[in-house]
């Protein structure tokens, strides 16, 4: 099973490119974020034409996540649970069959934060808290899940191609470091680092001062394993080409294969 995650930064600016993606990287299981798009005005028929089932959690103007299978969905889960007056669109959960059992998977797109000190960084660092109360109750339940998405936290200096650069942004900030690493440390794994750990495997590059051409990167496109998916983790990798395309996006998509039994 092949899953991908891709923060596409506007669906409807992007579908050229994405249903060339999908033709080509043929993914069984997507994960999009920032769709920016309500339920009613995403592309579905664009998807389903190419053999995708589709769960949508969008906003108009703004976040948005979706899920794409290629095997049906179930227990499909729209919000991140633990604050029902969180009216932000960004969190989608859904159960697909893999082999003889199931894969759990969830799209995210976690606050971004800045500025540092207001609200907005509060809200990530209460959103963050949610995530890890809820994988907690997704660990007790001792079945494959993936958390796939935009994280927004870069989590280590070897994420970044300048940490000064970033030192006053809430992507890089300790507080989002840790509740990351705390993450982690429930028993998660971080599948780009645990199939190749070397610096320098960005996933986004912002569209000014060239820093595409100029390889000046961050890290902030992850999937957490729980450890039965990370049993059945075969290969993990990031598709830069994407960001060379017409109208890219500032992101890029990474994917993991899952061995169909462990």
């Amino acid at each position: 099973m092949k899953i991908a995650t891709w923060n596409v930064n506007g669906i409807k600016a992007r579908i050229a490119g994405l249903t060339a993606w999908l033709k080509d990287a043929e993914p069984d299981v997507v994960c999009l974020q920032e769709i920016k798009s309500e339920d009613r005005g995403f592309p579905a028929e664009d998807l389903e034409s190419l053999g995708y089932n589709v769960a949508v959690h969008g906003q108009k103007g703004f976040h948005g996540v979706a899920l794409l299978s290629k095997r049906p969905f179930d227990e499909v889960e729209k919000g991140l649970p633990g604050d029902r007056n969180d009216t932000e669109a960004r969190y989608v959960e859904a159960v697909v069959p893999n082999g003889s059992g199931i894969v759990r998977v969830a799209s995210l797109y976690l606050p971004n934060g800045n500025p540092i000190g207001g609200e907005r960084f509060d809200y990530k660092l209460k959103w963050m808290k949610r995530l890890n109360a809820h994988a907690k109750k997704l660990l007790a339940l001792e079945e494959p899940f993936v958390l796939a998405g935009d994280y927004n936290v870069i989590p280590t200096e070897g994420d970044v191609h300048d940490p000064a650069a970033w030192a006053g942004d809430a992507l890089f900030q300790p507080e989002s470091r840790s509740a990351f690493r705390a993450l982690i440390h429930l028993g998660l794994t971080d599948a780009i680092m645990a199939c190749d750990d070397s610096p320098g495997q960005y996933t986004f590059w912002d569209y000014q001062a060239g820093a595409w051409q100029k390889n000046n990167g961050i890290r902030i496109d992850h999937l957490l394993l729980s450890p039965k998916a990370a049993d059945r983790l075969k290969a993990a990798d990031i598709d830069k080409r994407t960001r060379t395309w017409e109208k890219p996006s500032d992101h890029v998509p990474v994917w993991i294969e899952l061995a169909e039994k462990a």
